[in-house]
């Protein structure tokens, strides 16, 4: 089972909140005046950015006319957004909306990557992760460099931990091959990665898509992820990066979209085997 996260628990708690106010045909401003609340107040409880008081949540329950077991079962959810995630104290050097995404991995089942040029976070050594962000353009202070890498090692235990997140990742040929950090640094990189491929084979599927793969929908796109969580409550989430802004999607449209966009990507990719002999003669060539 997935680890508990507050930013999870918190979206959670609001999309219950919503679908329970729905149910009885009740507005947001409904909710809102029932609890003597602003209506963006309310808003932000239910899409998950602001966390409700225990006693405002027993009387919402009431108002929705939920019955006890799934009183409780809110109630526990809201204690658990009371938490603190490993994530929350990066505030300082990443927005809001990013750390959001961090909460929603921390507490994902399954991610699907899809890195055309780098290798992806999840799977990055200290040494590429850092020289990555030298090099970002955003003439970063070196302690600021470091949280960042930082940040890249914490995220990695979710793959490597008792209760590991599956990851099917997908990389094109080129980022086997971008001298990111020079030569040393990514060689140490392809080691990484067949050590961790030959680890933990259960629940880390990495493939290549060789360069002699055909064209693909996914070619020309920026990197993305699509998440999926323990709860049946909760919907898949998409997450796209570019070079010069992210976006989290929580439309379903957009969402299925994405993860068509991966499936077809993979038909290309290469096999479990083939990967592993494309990055051992990568590292002889």
């Amino acid at each position: 089972m997935a680890p508990a996260s507050p930013t999870l628990a918190a979206w959670e708690l609001g999309q219950r909140l919503k679908e329970a106010r729905e149910n009885l045909g009740l507005t947001g401003s409904d909710a809102a005046k029932a609890l003597g609340i602003t209506q963006n107040y309310m808003s932000n409880i239910e899409h998950g950015r602001r966390t409700i008081a225990e006693d405002k949540l027993r009387q919402l329950t009431a108002v929705y006319e939920l019955p006890p077991e799934d009183q409780e079962e809110l109630v526990a959810l809201r204690k658990t957004c009371e938490g603190r995630g490993w994530w929350a104290r990066y505030g300082g050097i990443y927005p809001a909306e990013l750390l959001r995404f961090f909460g929603y991995e921390h507490g994902a089942e399954e991610v699907r990557s899809y890195e055309n040029i780098l290798v992806s976070g999840l799977l990055q050594t200290e040494s590429y992760a850092r020289a990555i962000h030298r090099g970002d353009g955003a003439n970063l202070r070196m302690s600021e460099v470091e949280r960042r890498v930082e940040v890249r090692m914490r995220r990695k235990h979710r793959i490597q931990g008792a209760d590991p997140l599956r990851a099917s990742i997908l990389m094109g040929e080129a980022a086997l091959r971008q001298q990111v950090g020079g030569t040393a640094v990514l060689e140490e990189q392809l080691r990484h990665l067949l050590d961790l491929i030959d680890k933990y084979p259960d629940n880390l599927d990495l493939r290549v898509i060789p360069f002699t793969a055909g064209s693909y929908g996914a070619m020309g796109s920026s990197t993305f992820h699509v998440l999926t969580f323990p709860s049946p409550r909760l919907p898949r989430l998409a997450w796209l990066e570019t070079a010069v802004a992210m976006d989290l999607i929580d439309d379903q449209a957009r969402v299925a979209q994405y993860s068509a966009s991966f499936e077809e990507a993979s038909t290309f990719a290469l096999g479990r085997q083939d990967t592993v002999d494309l990055i051992r003669d990568t590292l002889k060539s």
